[in-house]
């Protein structure tokens, strides 16, 4: 055992998290390996990447000025909504300008992690084993297929939206997809376009978003627009998506159930476009299978080539034995959802969802738990701060919405209340907050 070993970190994985991760322990100068199991960065978003969900037509569902790490804005070329290949190209521009490449070991997946109390031993693919004083996790959620079960026996083909690639794929065909989150209504869009008959099949009704509002793109209208309470905020989205959208009932869909917000938001009216013109049809559950003959909750029955099912992923963190989490509805149950209530020496970043941009909010999460790494190893007064805060703080992250009671959102915060309560924290800790600028001085490379 070597005093390296007691004060370095184990990232796993060079995603989207683990880029976040990495460039917050070089402005902390936390010494810190990262292992990741492909060939390159960029995680779900390198289609190349085995088990990547990304397919021809994905785009982010947030835009390029509220979606960019700190201090390394998206360039001015990339369109609102960059394409997946947009964003691949920016995650590795990103890792070449901080000059995180050399500290990523990459063909080296970490196959265990056990913790003997005082350390991590992480037995990596390769066969070398090593020690260190902090483990973050940083491997996503969207690797494992949750495929949906029901009575009956399907003929047809059908399989999970990860193995979807092209929209050549519908070509000729009856097509159903089940499931109404973003990627769904996307590859109903394409199977609109492509099928011979498209379907697709929502449990629930949603409020659909459009991207642009007045020309802007909507997360960008949220955020510089006035600041208002979350119920005057969900009051006043109601009136404005009535008069931009209407009632999407007279499409077919089902009217929603809850109030905006209490969902994840869907940001796509072209869905809705093709609604109205006929070219796919919206379909309550599915009641049954039988042969190729696909029953819907509201008697209707139709005759289907494929079925594709866009159900989500079961959230699984393999490397780890499941006790050193609290898990609750599939989801970690994790202090900020970063920090392990079991294991002070147990982190996570990405394990969450939120209504905003992903990638400025990770460098935050990402800050906030480098800089309780730092303090735990020092042994400083903000480490034992924060561990009562672990222990005892329950915070409402919620932001005055009542999400409706589905697992996908036993992790869901509110981006706004998220960040206040982290202000709260750093005040706490006696940390600053991250702001535009801290990192420019660690750039290594222009570019390219």
């Amino acid at each position: 055992m070597s005093v390296d070993s007691n004060t370095r970190v184990c990232i796993v994985g060079a995603g989207p998290a683990g880029l976040s991760l990495a460039r917050a322990c070089k402005a902390q100068g936390v010494g810190f390996d990262v292992f990741e199991r492909h060939s390159d960065v960029g995680g779900l978003w390198d289609p190349e990447n085995p088990g990547s969900a990304v397919y021809d037509t994905a785009h982010f569902i947030s835009s390029k000025t509220q979606s960019h790490y700190h201090d390394f804005p998206m360039p001015d070329h990339y369109p609102d909504y960059p394409a997946h290949r947009h964003i691949l190209a920016y995650m590795r521009e990103f890792a070449w300008a901080y000059g995180l490449y050399p500290h990523i070991q990459f063909g080296t997946e970490v196959k265990q992690a056990e913790w003997d109390g005082r350390l991590w031993t992480i037995t990596l693919s390769t066969g070398e084993v090593r020690q260190y004083g902090a483990l973050i996790c940083a491997t996503g959620t969207n690797w494992h297929p949750a495929m949906p079960e029901y009575p009956g026996t399907f003929t047809g083909e059908i399989r999970h939206s990860v193995s979807y690639r092209s929209p050549s794929e519908f070509t000729g065909k009856r097509v159903l997809i089940i499931g109404g989150g973003n990627s769904g209504c996307d590859i109903a869009c394409d199977a609109a376009s492509m099928a011979k008959d498209a379907f697709i099949s929502l449990r629930r009704g949603y409020h659909f978003i459009p991207k642009h509002i007045f020309g802007v793109p909507a997360d960008e209208f949220a955020a510089t627009g006035p600041q208002m309470p979350m119920w005057l905020e969900q009051r006043v989205f109601a009136v404005l998506l009535r008069l931009l959208i209407g009632d999407v009932s007279r499409l077919g869909l089902t009217k929603p159930d809850h109030r905006i917000f209490e969902t994840h938001p869907i940001l796509n009216t072209q869905l809705l476009h093709h609604l109205a013109h006929g070219d796919i049809t919206a379909k309550p559950d599915v009641v049954r299978f039988d042969g190729k003959t696909v029953e819907f909750t509201d008697g209707t029955r139709e005759e289907i080539d494929m079925v594709l099912c866009a159900t989500g992923y079961t959230w699984k963190i393999p490397y780890v034995d499941e006790s050193m989490f609290r898990w609750n509805s599939g989801r970690p149950d994790l202090y900020m959802n970063l920090f392990s209530r079991e294991n002070r020496s147990l982190y996570a970043l990405g394990y969450m969802e939120t209504n905003g941009g992903a990638y400025k909010l990770f460098d935050e999460m990402a800050d906030l738990v480098v800089r309780t790494v730092k303090a735990r190893f020092d042994g400083t007064v903000a480490a034992t701060t924060m561990d009562s805060l672990i222990a005892s703080d329950q915070p409402d992250l919620r932001g005055g919405i009542k999400f409706v009671n589905s697992a996908r959102h036993a992790t869901y915060v509110e981006i706004s209340a998220y960040r206040k309560h982290m202000k709260k924290l750093r005040r706490k800790l006696g940390w600053p907050e991250l702001v535009d600028g801290v990192f420019e001085t660690l750039r290594v490379n222009a570019p390219r």
